[in-house]
């Protein structure tokens, strides 16, 4: 595999992210002692940071590996919205964020000694519909021809439905653009007519109606939501056994690289991302999973919502040949 090749033409795609918008806000801080009050621990924070969540964390996974990105879907008339439209220019991403009466969607995490204490969730997960609806999809219709590659970061947080994902499989027809999904329990019925999917395991068990508990059941797991999507392409991703890559006819098992696991938050983003700039870049669909296996192993190692890098990237690949 020429991954130096593949790096290269990076820079030349630019990939349209369509999703569910997230905040994640991290409160750091140390654990002395029990609160009096109730058997729960008391926090002294230490610090605050906000990251890119959901469809912009995807989006940050572009930019970091030097692609270009564009992120859409809705967001609230709130301070919430503002800080991640700071973030994204920040980065270097575009955005074509609709507004809507909704609050933007905030997850704090409260993390002690490298330890999540709790999470609690600030949002509204209604489905996207009437006039804002329209909106988002007249603007996606528009953004499809701009872009090489669509991805469909689904949350399950209202928009990301059926309609949407059709317009944006009609959309890519003429151009024949790939269509990448990182997908979500009860949201299968959405996905048809799309290029690939990229479902962890329970979210494989539950898309294809097939308790998923060894290696017999995996391959009729991939190969049934190959078939009633259909797609082209089904990676399941295994945790610590690695991913399983389904294509028409052939099953690559793609052991895991990644040495420690620290969190996995985010890590089913780098994987949609860094497998559709790969592929849009030239590779292949091995090689694709291969490279984002290795960018799921890099940032699993790291506390929070990370990202990874080409030379970081690049080393992972070299070193473990």
């Amino acid at each position: 595999m020429d991954c130096t090749k593949i790096f290269k033409n990076f820079k030349n795609k630019k990939i349209l992210v369509i999703g569910d918008l997230v905040l994640d806000q991290y409160i750091w801080g140390k654990v002395n002692r029990i609160s009096p009050e109730a058997p729960v621990p008391i926090v002294e924070v230490t610090g605050e940071n906000f990251l890119l969540g959901g469809a912009c964390n995807v989006a940050s996974n572009i930019v970091s590996l030097e692609g270009r990105a564009t992120v859409t879907g809705i967001a609230g008339k709130d301070r919430v919205a503002e800080t991640l439209q700071k973030l994204l220019t920040e980065k270097g991403i575009d955005y074509r964020i609709l507004s809507d009466q909704r609050p933007t969607t905030v997850k704090t995490r409260v993390i002690a000694h490298n330890q999540q204490v709790v999470r609690f969730d600030k949002e509204d997960k209604k489905k996207v519909s009437g006039k804002t609806l329209k909106s988002l999809i007249e603007s996606v219709k528009k953004a499809v021809s701009e872009h090489d590659a669509v991805i469909l970061s689904d949350y399950k947080k209202g928009v990301i439905s059926s309609e949407l994902v059709q317009a944006v499989v009609n959309a890519s027809k003429s151009g024949d653009k790939f269509i990448s999904v990182d997908p979500k329990t009860g949201h299968f019925h959405c996905y048809k007519g799309v290029s690939l999917i990229t479902p962890n395991l329970i979210e494989a068990s539950h898309g294809s109606g097939i308790e998923i508990k060894d290696e017999r059941s995996l391959i009729k797991a991939g190969k049934t939501l190959l078939r009633k999507l259909p797609c082209k392409a089904v990676l399941i991703t295994r945790g610590e056994e690695g991913m399983s890559l389904f294509e028409k006819g052939s099953v690559t098992h793609i052991p895991t690289v990644a040495r420690h696991v620290f969190d996995v938050t985010g890590a089913g983003d780098t994987v949609v991302a860094v497998f559709t700039l790969a592929y849009a870049s030239g590779a292949t669909m091995k090689e694709a999973a291969l490279i984002a296996n290795h960018a799921a192993g890099i940032v699993v190692g790291e506390v929070g919502t990370a990202v990874t890098t080409q030379a970081k990237l690049l080393k992972s690949i070299r070193t473990s040949k």
